[in-house]
């Protein structure tokens, strides 16, 4: 799950959750990886608040330190390590430091972590983090901690997240946890459990909550967002055992999308990710019909060719991935689309790589994340399939798909020239104070100069009269 809006080659560098308050403890928090490990995190620091934590900019000042870690690629993997060596050079200094690793490597390298190279003294997974004041007290008696059960219901939904290190302008809020897809890449079924739905109501009233402190944005998130249902809770696999009454009543994704829009109708909502088996037609209609529902999705692929897909088990055709394009098309005309793509997959031929690329022609997309497959330990991939595509061939194959992109980004963008644009104002531009960086509905960066009368969190109008292949230039009107 991904929302830069740009060409990703790897994976996101992580980033320090920050807030500014005075506390008797302090935490420092990191995250890496996807937006559900941010959404996590500001989860975590809700609990620890309660806890007498308040988070510092400064490792070397912290009384406890805790990374939220992603296990998609072995690269994450590696950088985690490099910043666990750093903070136990700190906690050699002060040994009365607490050191904690949450998230999808918690469960994947406990022992190693703990046991074996010592790096650590707390280890929780994604479904336990209402356990860690209890955790904590255990290392404060000398020992160290660990859960990493998988739960079947954990949404923690009746918490209110702290929104840390954010714009105040834009927001994440959960309404799934867990995947059920099995794609033979991943580790996320492994790592977060089944997938199960968060009571929409509470969904309802965070969003609410959001608009009543000034935010002016939303992004639904998940794993997979489009097969969002609720029943009364309980596993999405367990829906067909559910009774006549729960499944007539059932909640799905296009009706919550609608619920949301309805209750904040002035603030603008995205989603993120959509997997394309779950991905219908009411969902696209609904974007349609409202107009504080960005027209714009982040619809993975990952590969253009059908014996590929096939080996990745990931439940679609090529065929049937082209005839969502066209409704997409179709439906929501002005809707931009963004993907994930794998090159290198076992197995892959020449000519599956030449379908990914007719693929790419085909849909033209707005921008995409694009990698080199890397073998998963634990995947179905890793014990049943051979990753004997040489890494020469990878990286070329990489680098045509992203040389394609970066053609298509440049042509979205220019498509866009010479119209105006409502933008959401999000704060200074990377590279000017006196410019402003926003977003348009399709999720394009917008950047033009500060004319003094708009502020963070403004929606304004905007003239792109020129462009990048990743941001538009322009003009306030």
């Amino acid at each position: 799950m991904l929302t830069e809006n740009k060409i990703i080659l790897e994976e996101k560098q992580g980033e320090v959750l920050q807030r500014n308050n005075d506390g008797d403890k302090k935490l420092f928090l990191e995250s890496y990886g996807c937006q559900m490990n941010f959404s996590d995190s500001e989860i975590v620091a809700s609990i620890l608040e309660k806890e007498g934590y308040y988070t510092t900019t400064s490792f070397e000042e912290a009384d406890l330190i805790l990374l939220n870690t992603c296990s998609i690629r072995e690269k994450a993997e590696q950088t985690v390590r490099n910043r666990l060596s750093q903070f136990n050079q700190v906690k050699a200094k002060n040994p009365a430091l607490m050191i904690g690793v949450l998230g999808c490597m918690a469960e994947r390298l406990k022992d190693k972590f703990l046991e074996e190279e010592h790096l650590i003294d707390l280890v929780v997974g994604p479904d336990a983090y209402r356990d860690l004041p209890h955790l904590l007290e255990k290392i404060e008696g000398g020992k160290s901690a660990v859960n990493v059960i998988l739960s079947k219901d954990e949404t923690y939904a009746d918490l209110n997240p702290v929104r840390l290190g954010g714009n105040g302008v834009t927001a994440f809020v959960s309404i799934t946890r867990g995947c059920d897809n099995m794609c033979t890449f991943c580790v996320v079924p492994f790592t977060r459990g089944r997938e199960r739905s968060r009571d929409p109501h509470s969904i309802i009233n965070e969003c609410k909550d959001l608009q009543q402190k000034g935010y002016k944005e939303i992004t639904l998130l998940g794993q997979n967002v489009d097969s969002y249902l609720w029943y009364g809770g309980g596993l999405k696999k367990d829906f067909k055992s559910a009774s006549a009454m729960q499944q007539a009543s059932a909640i799905h994704f296009s009706q919550l999308l609608e619920m949301v829009a309805l209750a904040v109708p002035d603030i603008r909502i995205r989603f993120s990710t959509s997997n394309p088996q779950d991905m219908t037609t009411d969902v696209l209609h609904t974007m349609a019909k409202y107009d504080n529902i960005c027209k714009y999705i982040h619809l993975p692929v990952q590969s253009g060719s059908t014996s590929v897909l096939a080996r990745m088990n990931r439940k679609h055709t090529r065929e049937e991935y082209i005839e969502l394009i066209d409704n997409v098309r179709k439906i929501v005309p002005e809707c931009a689309i963004s993907h994930d793509m794998i090159t290198g997959f076992c197995d892959e031929t020449e000519e599956e790589h030449q379908e990914t690329l007719s693929l790419m022609e085909y849909v033209k997309y707005d921008f995409g994340y694009m990698f080199a497959y890397s073998d998963r330990p634990g995947t179905p991939a890793h014990k049943k399939l051979e990753d004997n595509v040489p890494e020469e061939i990878k990286k070329r194959r990489l680098q045509e798909i992203i040389q394609l992109q970066q053609k298509h980004s440049k042509e979205r963008m220019q498509a866009q020239l010479n119209k105006i644009h409502e933008v959401l104002i999000e704060g200074d531009s990377k590279k000017s104070n006196s410019d402003w960086y926003g977003r348009n509905s399709q999720n394009a960066v917008v950047v033009f100069p500060k004319t003094g009368e708009e502020k963070i969190g403004d929606l304004v109008l905007v003239y792109a009269s020129d462009c990048t292949s990743a941001t538009l230039l322009g003009n306030k009107i």
